[in-house]
C-alpha cells in the first residue's frame, strides 16, 4: 500500500506540475511567439510524456496513480466545468488510453514494459506515444466536439512533450547510474 501511495503522489505531483508549467509558462510564450495561432493547445504539452512514461513504467497501475493528478488539473484548468460529462470522459481517456496500449501491443507480442537486463527501447516508446496521441486526441476531440485543427495541434503538443519528457528521464537514469 505504501509503494501505491508514492507512485501515486510522484505520478500525480509530476502530471499537475507538468500541466501549471504548461499553462503559466509554455501557452503564454506560445502566445506571444504565435500571436497567429487559432488553436489554443499548448504546442508542447508535457503532460503527455508523463502519462505515457508513466503508462510505460507502472503499467496498469499508472491509471489510479495518475487519476488524482489529472482530476485536479482539470479542475486547475476548467474549475468546476472538469467534472461536465464531456471533461469527465477526457479524463478516462487521459488516464487509461496509454496503459491500454501498451497492454494491447504486448498481448500483440510487442512487450516494451521495462524488464531487467534489457535496455529501453525509446523509439519504440516514442512510437507508442504517438499512436497514444493520434488516439487520445481523436478521443478528446470526440470528446469536446473539436476541430481538425486542434487534432493537429493536440498531436504536435503531445509528440513535443513526450520527446522532452523522455530526454528528462534518459538524464535522470544516467544521474541515477553515476551515484551508484
Amino acid at each position: 500500500m505504501q509503494e501505491f501511495l508514492v507512485e501515486t503522489t510522484i505520478a500525480s505531483s509530476v502530471y499537475f506540475l507538468a500541466v501549471a508549467f504548461t499553462f503559466l509558462i509554455v501557452i503564454p510564450v506560445q502566445n506571444i511567439l504565435f500571436p497567429e495561432y487559432p488553436s489554443r493547445a499548448s504546442l508542447l504539452f508535457l503532460p503527455h510524456g508523463v502519462r505515457v512514461l508513466s503508462a510505460w513504467l507502472m503499467g496498469w497501475r499508472a491509471i489510479p496513480a495518475l487519476l488524482p493528478g489529472v482530476i485536479a488539473a482539470f479542475t486547475y484548468v476548467a474549475g468546476w466545468d472538469a467534472f461536465l460529462p464531456s471533461r469527465l470522459a477526457a479524463i478516462v481517456v487521459a488516464v487509461s488510453v496509454a496503459p491500454v496500449t501498451f497492454f494491447a501491443l504486448r498481448a500483440a507480442g510487442w512487450n516494451l514494459f521495462p524488464s531487467v537486463g534489457r535496455s529501453p527501447c525509446w523509439i519504440c516508446i516514442l512510437v507508442v506515444g504517438a499512436l497514444t496521441s493520434v488516439l487520445m486526441s481523436a478521443l478528446t476531440n470526440l470528446a469536446f466536439g473539436t476541430s481538425a485543427v486542434e487534432f493537429v495541434a493536440y498531436l504536435i503538443g503531445d509528440m513535443s512533450g513526450l520527446f522532452f519528457g523522455l530526454l528528462a528521464l534518459i538524464y535522470l537514469f544516467r544521474l541515477v547510474d553515476r551515484a551508484h
